[in-house]
Protein backbone atom coordinates (compact mmCIF):
# COMPACT_ATOMS: atom_id res chain seq x y z
CA UNK A 1 0.00 0.00 0.00
CA UNK A 2 3.20 2.38 0.71
CA UNK A 3 4.58 1.50 -2.29
CA UNK A 4 1.43 2.97 -4.22
CA UNK A 5 0.83 5.82 -2.37
CA UNK A 6 4.29 6.70 -3.05
CA UNK A 7 3.60 6.44 -6.72
CA UNK A 8 0.61 7.90 -6.94
CA UNK A 9 1.98 10.87 -5.28
CA UNK A 10 4.82 11.39 -7.49
CA UNK A 11 2.72 11.25 -10.68
CA UNK A 12 0.63 14.01 -9.57
CA UNK A 13 3.30 16.16 -7.87
CA UNK A 14 4.65 15.69 -11.94
CA UNK A 15 1.29 16.59 -13.42
CA UNK A 16 1.05 20.21 -11.25
CA UNK A 17 4.42 20.74 -12.04
CA UNK A 18 3.45 20.13 -16.21
CA UNK A 19 0.70 22.55 -16.15
CA UNK A 20 2.38 26.05 -15.51
CA UNK A 21 5.12 25.12 -18.24
CA UNK A 22 2.28 24.79 -20.88
CA UNK A 23 0.43 27.99 -19.81
CA UNK A 24 3.85 29.63 -19.94
CA UNK A 25 4.25 28.07 -23.48
CA UNK A 26 0.90 29.34 -24.83
CA UNK A 27 1.52 33.34 -23.44
CA UNK A 28 4.59 33.36 -25.13
CA UNK A 29 3.24 33.46 -28.17
CA UNK A 30 0.21 36.15 -28.61
CA UNK A 31 -1.53 37.35 -31.69
CA UNK A 32 -0.66 39.68 -33.34
CA UNK A 33 -3.02 42.20 -33.68
CA UNK A 34 -4.53 43.63 -37.16
CA UNK A 35 -2.74 46.63 -38.52
CA UNK A 36 -5.45 49.71 -39.31
CA UNK A 37 -5.62 49.27 -43.53
CA UNK A 38 -8.64 49.38 -46.45
CA UNK A 39 -11.18 46.59 -45.74
CA UNK A 40 -10.62 46.71 -42.33
CA UNK A 41 -13.64 48.97 -39.75
CA UNK A 42 -11.99 50.88 -36.85
CA UNK A 43 -13.71 52.43 -33.49
CA UNK A 44 -11.78 55.74 -32.39
CA UNK A 45 -11.64 57.11 -28.97
CA UNK A 46 -10.83 60.81 -29.70
CA UNK A 47 -10.19 64.29 -28.16
CA UNK A 48 -10.57 67.23 -30.21
CA UNK A 49 -8.83 70.69 -28.93
CA UNK A 50 -7.69 74.24 -30.12
CA UNK A 51 -3.91 74.98 -30.97
CA UNK A 52 -3.28 75.75 -27.63
CA UNK A 53 -5.02 73.03 -25.83
CA UNK A 54 -8.48 73.99 -24.71
CA UNK A 55 -10.53 71.28 -25.24
CA UNK A 56 -13.44 71.72 -27.76
CA UNK A 57 -15.30 67.73 -27.62
CA UNK A 58 -14.42 64.60 -26.82
CA UNK A 59 -16.27 61.13 -27.30
CA UNK A 60 -14.51 59.40 -24.12
CA UNK A 61 -17.31 57.27 -21.87
CA UNK A 62 -19.46 57.11 -25.22
CA UNK A 63 -19.83 54.94 -28.45
CA UNK A 64 -16.99 55.20 -30.65
CA UNK A 65 -16.14 57.14 -33.73
CA UNK A 66 -16.20 54.10 -36.60
CA UNK A 67 -14.98 54.73 -39.96
CA UNK A 68 -13.72 52.62 -42.79
CA UNK A 69 -10.11 53.31 -44.62
CA UNK A 70 -10.41 54.46 -47.74
CA UNK A 71 -14.05 55.50 -47.54
CA UNK A 72 -13.67 59.69 -47.20
CA UNK A 73 -15.86 59.03 -43.54
CA UNK A 74 -12.77 61.41 -41.94
CA UNK A 75 -10.66 63.85 -42.84
CA UNK A 76 -8.10 62.44 -45.02
CA UNK A 77 -5.02 64.22 -42.64
CA UNK A 78 -6.26 61.64 -39.90
CA UNK A 79 -6.64 59.10 -42.18
CA UNK A 80 -3.25 59.25 -42.75
CA UNK A 81 -2.01 59.63 -39.69
CA UNK A 82 -3.69 56.36 -38.40
CA UNK A 83 -2.61 54.22 -41.16
CA UNK A 84 -0.87 51.32 -39.79
CA UNK A 85 -1.82 51.53 -36.22
CA UNK A 86 -2.75 48.90 -33.77
CA UNK A 87 -5.61 48.77 -31.16
CA UNK A 88 -4.25 50.71 -27.92
CA UNK A 89 -2.28 52.78 -29.48
CA UNK A 90 -2.29 56.53 -29.66
CA UNK A 91 -1.46 59.40 -31.01
CA UNK A 92 -1.96 63.57 -31.43
CA UNK A 93 -2.74 64.61 -35.03
CA UNK A 94 -2.59 68.29 -35.71
CA UNK A 95 -4.63 69.75 -38.75
CA UNK A 96 -4.41 73.33 -40.14
CA UNK A 97 -7.60 74.86 -40.98
CA UNK A 98 -7.76 73.71 -44.67
CA UNK A 99 -7.10 70.23 -43.58
CA UNK A 100 -9.91 69.88 -41.00
CA UNK A 101 -12.53 72.90 -41.46
CA UNK A 102 -11.98 75.13 -44.19
CA UNK A 103 -10.72 79.02 -44.03
CA UNK A 104 -13.13 81.63 -43.12
CA UNK A 105 -15.02 82.25 -46.44
CA UNK A 106 -16.30 85.52 -47.31
CA UNK A 107 -19.31 83.93 -49.27
CA UNK A 108 -20.61 82.92 -46.03
CA UNK A 109 -21.55 85.68 -44.59
CA UNK A 110 -25.23 86.58 -45.63
CA UNK A 111 -27.63 89.68 -44.77
CA UNK A 112 -31.20 88.97 -44.11
CA UNK A 113 -33.64 91.10 -42.43
CA UNK A 114 -33.73 92.11 -39.21
CA UNK A 115 -37.20 90.86 -38.84
CA UNK A 116 -36.37 87.42 -40.02
CA UNK A 117 -34.17 87.17 -36.67
CA UNK A 118 -35.91 86.60 -33.02
CA UNK A 119 -35.99 89.65 -31.08
CA UNK A 120 -33.79 88.17 -28.19
CA UNK A 121 -31.09 87.02 -31.19
CA UNK A 122 -30.24 90.49 -32.44
CA UNK A 123 -26.58 90.92 -30.98
CA UNK A 124 -23.55 89.30 -32.20
CA UNK A 125 -22.23 86.40 -31.38
CA UNK A 126 -25.54 84.84 -31.28
CA UNK A 127 -26.03 81.37 -32.49
CA UNK A 128 -28.65 80.68 -34.75
CA UNK A 129 -30.14 77.22 -36.65
CA UNK A 130 -31.61 77.36 -40.08
CA UNK A 131 -32.47 74.27 -42.54
CA UNK A 132 -30.32 74.29 -45.39
CA UNK A 133 -32.32 73.41 -49.10
CA UNK A 134 -30.89 69.48 -48.37
CA UNK A 135 -32.83 69.34 -45.49
CA UNK A 136 -28.97 69.59 -43.35
CA UNK A 137 -29.37 71.85 -40.18
CA UNK A 138 -26.82 74.67 -40.17
CA UNK A 139 -25.40 76.54 -37.32
CA UNK A 140 -24.96 80.31 -37.83
CA UNK A 141 -24.00 82.87 -36.07
CA UNK A 142 -25.18 86.71 -35.91
CA UNK A 143 -22.12 88.90 -36.94
CA UNK A 144 -23.26 91.99 -37.25
CA UNK A 145 -26.76 94.11 -36.38
CA UNK A 146 -27.44 96.83 -38.54
CA UNK A 147 -30.58 99.18 -38.84
CA UNK A 148 -32.60 97.00 -40.77
CA UNK A 149 -30.69 94.00 -41.70
CA UNK A 150 -28.36 91.29 -39.78
CA UNK A 151 -25.47 89.95 -41.18
CA UNK A 152 -25.19 86.25 -40.36
CA UNK A 153 -22.52 83.73 -40.41
CA UNK A 154 -22.59 80.59 -41.71
CA UNK A 155 -18.70 79.69 -41.43
CA UNK A 156 -18.28 76.37 -39.25
CA UNK A 157 -16.85 77.52 -36.13
CA UNK A 158 -14.12 75.73 -36.31
CA UNK A 159 -13.28 77.35 -39.52
CA UNK A 160 -10.09 79.16 -39.69
CA UNK A 161 -8.26 77.21 -36.58
CA UNK A 162 -5.99 74.97 -36.87
CA UNK A 163 -7.32 72.16 -34.07
CA UNK A 164 -5.54 68.70 -32.73
CA UNK A 165 -6.93 65.33 -32.38
CA UNK A 166 -5.97 63.38 -29.43
CA UNK A 167 -6.91 59.43 -31.28
CA UNK A 168 -6.81 56.45 -29.63
CA UNK A 169 -7.50 52.71 -31.68
CA UNK A 170 -10.15 51.06 -29.80
CA UNK A 171 -10.76 48.03 -32.82
CA UNK A 172 -9.86 46.67 -35.80
CA UNK A 173 -12.13 44.05 -37.76
CA UNK A 174 -12.93 43.16 -41.04
CA UNK A 175 -15.13 46.18 -42.50
CA UNK A 176 -18.01 43.60 -43.31
CA UNK A 177 -18.38 43.10 -40.06
CA UNK A 178 -21.64 45.71 -38.17
CA UNK A 179 -20.52 47.68 -35.37
CA UNK A 180 -22.34 48.07 -32.19
CA UNK A 181 -21.89 52.13 -31.52
CA UNK A 182 -25.27 53.19 -32.08
CA UNK A 183 -24.94 56.86 -30.69
CA UNK A 184 -24.59 59.94 -32.43
CA UNK A 185 -20.59 59.76 -31.67
CA UNK A 186 -20.32 56.36 -34.22
CA UNK A 187 -21.28 59.19 -37.05
CA UNK A 188 -18.17 60.38 -39.01
CA UNK A 189 -17.30 64.01 -37.88
CA UNK A 190 -18.31 66.48 -40.53
CA UNK A 191 -16.43 67.38 -43.79
CA UNK A 192 -14.50 70.58 -44.24
CA UNK A 193 -17.45 72.01 -45.71
CA UNK A 194 -19.62 71.12 -43.72
CA UNK A 195 -22.04 74.05 -41.94
CA UNK A 196 -22.77 71.80 -38.89
CA UNK A 197 -21.73 72.90 -35.40
CA UNK A 198 -19.04 70.93 -33.52
CA UNK A 199 -21.53 70.95 -30.57
CA UNK A 200 -23.87 68.82 -32.41
CA UNK A 201 -21.68 66.23 -33.99
CA UNK A 202 -18.10 64.61 -33.48
CA UNK A 203 -15.43 67.08 -34.73
CA UNK A 204 -13.90 65.09 -37.32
Amino acid sequence: MRTRVATLGWSLTGMVLALPVAALSAEAAPQPSVAIAPGYQVSLEYTLSEEKGVEIQTNKGEAPLVYTPGKNEIFPGLEKALDGMHVGEEKDVKLRPEEAYGPVRKDAFQEVPKSSIPAEALKAGTPLRAQAPDGRTMVARVSEVKDKTVVVDLNHLLAGKTVVFHLKVLDVKKAEEKSEATSKAAEPPPAPDANTSASDKPAK
